[in-house]
């Protein structure tokens, strides 16, 4: 039996989001299961046309309503999403309990933490909801020592040079 792994993906350069999407396209190609989850993203990469084609190997959801950025919302609009969010979350534990899927990315999740969205034993009880053989990534700008802690193998993404055309 494989011994699924906790991947963190997380710094201040732009990659880490496409990084998790390359291991899902690797994973799926390799005839694997694969629930993307995307969190505090705005319209996010569920419309797309393209990725919606790499269903069923690939699921992409986002529970989040408002197309606009979460911290650019009313108070109240954000109480609203952060209920969406925390049925986002719902969902992936759900997911992670059943063993629906070999690799669950939880894009931009740590941005939850970093936001007080919720708490990093928020995030550990998620954890522990998985059966053993799934693979998760977790991804977002910020990471502590707590959720370093709760990762196999943790990759710092920074931007060294940005060059627009």
């Amino acid at each position: 039996m494989k011994q699924g792994q906790i991947y963190v993906y997380s710094g201040d350069g732009h990659g880490k989001s496409p990084a998790a999407l390359g291991k899902a396209v690797m994973m799926a190609a390799a005839g694997k299961s694969v629930v993307i989850i995307q969190f505090l993203k705005e319209k996010g990469l569920g419309d797309s046309a393209f990725l919606s084609r790499l269903e069923p190997e690939i699921k992409i959801f986002r529970f989040e309503k408002s197309e606009m950025n979460f911290f650019e919302l009313t108070k109240e609009k954000q109480t609203e999403e952060i209920i969406n969010i925390k049925n986002g979350l719902n969902f992936a534990k759900k997911v992670l309990a059943t063993g629906e899927c070999d690799l669950l990315i939880l894009d931009e999740v740590l941005g939850l933490v970093d936001n007080g969205i919720i708490t990093v034993e928020d995030l550990k009880n998620l954890l522990e909801a998985r059966d053993d053989e799934t693979d998760i990534i977790m991804t977002g700008i910020s990471m502590n020592d707590e959720i370093c802690m709760l990762a196999d193998e943790v990759s710092r993404i920074e931007t060294l040079k940005f060059k627009c055309w």
